[in-house]
């Protein structure tokens, strides 16, 4: 029965003008692609670790590419199958991490930001005192240690309260600029006052 269904079929095709070489315009609808998830990291991997290579800042990009598909993979098969454009998908899953990890780091360093004027002085206790005048001795040496330019943005951002954009028109630098120095002051100066 299914050999008669099938030589009806391209007698058909042969009937209707077309012969058996000539895809009808129904064989050119492909139905929406699936991939293995294992094909599509093999095929993918080595560009979002590029990416995140690119754009992650501290964090390890091989841990950023596996979050990324663990996302993905967290959607499961089925779903996988009706995405159209998988590369475009995990670049969108890829952007969206670098987004939340950079909110969490902004409530993160948020919630640990006291204002100055909250911080009490140190009293009378000669202990505290010390430790106060000891800890703002680091910070001076550590300030010191810091490139003059780099000391200049770093202070016309933290201590004046001029916005990255103001800054970089100051110096006449571009805001990724100013954010590189102002990276490489604040570990320039983590890094002194870890010392001691």
């Amino acid at each position: 029965m299914r050999l008669n269904l099938a030589r009806d079929e391209a007698e058909r095709g042969t009937a209707s003008g077309r012969g058996s070489a000539e895809p009808s315009p129904s064989d050119n609808i492909v139905p929406l692609r699936t991939h293995k998830l294992d094909e599509l990291y093999r095929a993918q991997a080595p560009r979002l670790l590029r990416f995140f290579s690119n754009r992650s800042g501290s964090d390890d990009p091989r841990d950023l590419v596996h979050e990324t598909f663990e996302r993905l993979a967290r959607k499961g098969a089925t779903y996988l199958g009706t995405v159209e454009r998988p590369e475009a998908y995990l670049s969108r899953i890829a952007t969206n991490l670098l987004r939340d990890r950079a909110k969490s780091a902004m409530r993160h360093s948020a919630s640990a930001h006291v204002p100055a004027d909250e911080v009490p002085l140190a009293g009378v206790d000669p202990h505290d005192l010390l430790e106060a005048r000891d800890m703002l001795n680091r910070l001076e040496f550590a300030m010191e240690r810091l490139r003059p330019r780099t000391r200049e943005i770093f202070m016309a951002c933290r201590l004046d309260g001029y916005s990255y954009a103001e800054v970089a028109e100051r110096f006449g630098m571009s805001v990724r600029s100013i954010r590189k120095q102002m990276s490489r002051a604040i570990a320039e100066i983590d890094s002194a006052l870890s010392e001691y």
